[in-house]
């Protein structure tokens, strides 16, 4: 008799698991915060804010955007890497988390073995931008003007591809050009348009506004081939650098261990948002390429972005501040 019922309790409580498990809520159950490393305006948190009403509408729960900016985006990266692998913590990143590995001397996440990336969607050149009242016009008259006269330079902060173009240009150039951080893009590009700096590199979303307000100016722009949407803006290497190619992407990623179905789940409401026509258009209009690619696709990427980006932090001896 001992034996049945134990036999009996056993049974029954392995069927009281498997009805638990089947009754268990698919993901997502609740809102997901999607934590933005700058402060808003920045181009990383117009990129978030575009995505997240497309993830909210595919998965049926709201993405809750929080900015938490400070350090190059460090202080959102250690806040996310260290919350629970559920799903519900999700980090907007940008090109910095493939720096900041070489230029911090010591951080306390991991950008490749803390997190498990979801999907890149988009990447975006930066744009040379000057105050108005710079006395340059073009890309050429910049250069000379910068091999005769020092010249400080914002960015979103330390680690930023802003920061890294202005250290490549200063590399290749071979002059005198201070970096400014600022805690994000806007700031950075209100410092500009003030003239607390002669100039400054950014993301094409973000320096939009004030170019059309005309309180900054752009005259060269850091991609490959010139832009549709800036057809009269001449790239960096027009300008006499060759090989100036430097661009920020956007991206999502989760704590390290999140469970495969939440990864993929993901995954594929981005993918399906970087498809459809409407958000498409809308990067085109922000100047952005919009990808559509797998998990491994991303995870790959980075590993190529920190390899790329440490030869540029140890040519330049670039140091945060």
């Amino acid at each position: 008799m001992t034996r049945r019922l134990l036999v009996g309790v056993l049974a029954a409580s392995l069927c009281s698991c498997g009805f638990a498990f089947a009754q268990a809520p698919s993901y997502p159950s609740k809102p997901i915060r999607m934590i933005v490393g700058y402060a808003p305006g920045g181009g990383s948190d117009i990129m978030g804010r575009l995505i997240a009403p497309k993830i909210t509408e595919a998965l049926g729960q709201q993405i809750i955007v929080e900015n938490r900016p400070g350090a190059a985006q460090n202080v959102a990266a250690e806040y996310v890497a260290k919350s629970p692998s559920d799903g519900y913590t999700l980090f907007m990143s940008s090109a910095a988390l493939g720096v900041n590995i070489s230029l911090y001397p010591k951080l306390n996440y991991h950008p490749v073995k803390d997190f498990a990336p979801i999907a890149v969607f988009a990447n975006s050149p930066n744009l040379l931008l000057v105050n108005p009242k710079f006395p340059a016009k073009n890309i050429t008259e910049f250069l000379a003007y910068a091999k005769k006269n020092p010249l400080n330079f914002s960015s979103s902060g330390s680690g930023s591809t802003q920061h890294l173009s202005g250290e490549l240009l200063k590399l290749m150039t071979k002059t005198d050009m201070t970096h400014v951080p600022y805690k994000g893009t806007s700031p950075s590009l209100t410092g500009l348009a003030s003239g607390e700096v002669e100039f400054s590199f950014s993301n094409i979303p973000a320096a939009q506004p004030l170019m059309a307000s005309g309180r900054i100016r752009a005259i060269a722009i850091t991609s490959s081939k010139r832009s549709a949407l800036l057809p009269d803006l001449p790239t960096m290497i027009e300008g006499g650098l060759p090989g100036f190619v430097t661009q920020t992407w956007y991206g999502i990623l989760a704590p390290a261990q999140t469970p495969a179905p939440v990864i993929n789940a993901l995954n594929k409401a981005i993918v399906n948002a970087v498809k459809q026509e409407d958000f498409r258009a809308r990067l085109a209009q922000l100047g952005a390429d919009p990808i559509a690619e797998p998990p491994e696709y991303f995870r790959r990427m980075l590993q190529d972005e920190i390899e790329r980006w440490e030869k540029v932090v140890k040519a330049s001896k670039a140091k945060p501040e």
